[in-house]
């Protein structure tokens, strides 16, 4: 039961397919709110809690719009969303995306982990990196750029690995 502004509330309850109110269990006169409505209340929100993604998600729509650029804003909906929706990927499988897609950034929009190792030189931009795949990274010639200091590159170079 919830008590707020003199109105009592009781919460949707389903035992066995038969609801309280139904069972004598709910004062009359109480109203019972449906589940669609409580959702409503006491849902916890979605999107991205950390400072830092909500700056990087707003400075990514802003020189997207700026500039026409689709994989900015791409990126920015992704980054939107909560952390357990963004991708890890490790480094053995940009080491493959490397080889397929020479010449060319790989954007994660999520963070990269240090289990395998790349071989050649590779520019990776992401949002986040664990120390052992910036160490890695680095060791094989490479770049680790965070995504915020990539937008003054052109986009025309890069690829978006999910």
């Amino acid at each position: 039961m919830v008590k707020g502004a003199g109105l009592k509330v009781y919460f949707h309850c389903v035992f066995l397919g038969v609801h309280e109110k139904s069972r004598g269990l709910v004062p009359p006169g109480v109203r019972i709110l449906p589940p669609a409505i409580l959702k409503v209340f006491f849902m916890k929100g979605n999107g991205p809690t950390q400072e830092r993604a909500k700056k990087v998600v707003a400075l990514l729509e802003k020189t997207g719009r700026k500039g026409k650029c689709a994989i900015w804003l791409d990126l920015a909906s992704r980054l939107a969303g909560p952390r357990r929706h963004r991708p890890s990927i490790n480094l053995w499988k940009l080491d493959r995306l490397a080889k397929i897609f020479p010449g060319k950034d790989l954007v994660v929009p999520g963070k990269v982990l240090g289990k395998g190792a790349i071989s050649g030189k590779a520019r990776v931009v992401a949002f986040e990196f664990s120390d052992s795949a910036k160490e890695k990274i680095g060791k094989a010639g490479g770049k680790a750029v965070l995504i915020e200091d990539a937008l003054s590159d052109a986009p025309k170079n890069m690829v978006i690995v999910k």
